[in-house]
């Protein structure tokens, strides 16, 4: 399905945690195994698919995950989250890593022609518009209701759903 919106070679920029929560809306979950298959498939053996996610060093169920993506071929892009007190005596975690991936769509725009975007986040507007400007073809992949509508605006968009009979666990 995506191979016929991609140009050239292909890198997918993947936002954990917006990912996380887009599963909530889908009410089913993404296996990353068939997710790179899919990618591999569609867009050719070269593609490189980064995950951005912020990790709680003393979860072993998360680091479980993050060995999983290695050994699948993804590169991990990680950062400690940090608890923070709300005025209310309560934790909150805190562990984004956007401005990091926004900082890599721009920095490695000379290694791609395609830039897949896994985030629904109205953060990377601003690094669309810039990748279309440098003549980038960019695809954003999230669900309806998990997708802000500047990036729409933007970008050709697919839906997870339609993808479910591929990415499904």
């Amino acid at each position: 399905m995506i191979s016929r919106f991609i140009r050239g070679k292909v890198y997918v920029f993947i936002d954990a945690e917006n990912l996380f929560y887009s599963q909530r809306n889908l009410g089913w979950r993404i296996s990353y195994e068939k997710l790179m298959d899919y990618f591999k498939r569609e867009c050719g053996e070269k593609t490189r698919c980064f995950v951005y996610k912020g990790v709680d060093e003393n979860n072993t169920g998360q680091k479980r995950f993050l060995d999983m993506l290695d050994i699948n071929g993804y590169i991990l892009r990680t950062k400690v989250v940090k608890i923070i007190k709300n005025p209310n005596g309560k934790n909150k975690w805190k562990g984004n890593l956007d401005i990091e991936l926004a900082l890599e769509m721009i920095g490695l725009k000379d290694r791609y022609n395609t830039a897949v975007l896994i985030s629904g986040d109205s953060d990377f507007a601003i690094v669309l518009d810039q990748l279309k400007q440098a003549g980038k073809n960019v695809i954003v992949m999230s669900t309806r209701g998990r997708v802000a509508k500047e990036l729409l605006e933007r970008a050709k968009y697919i839906d997870l759903r339609k993808l479910k009979n591929k990415i499904a666990q």
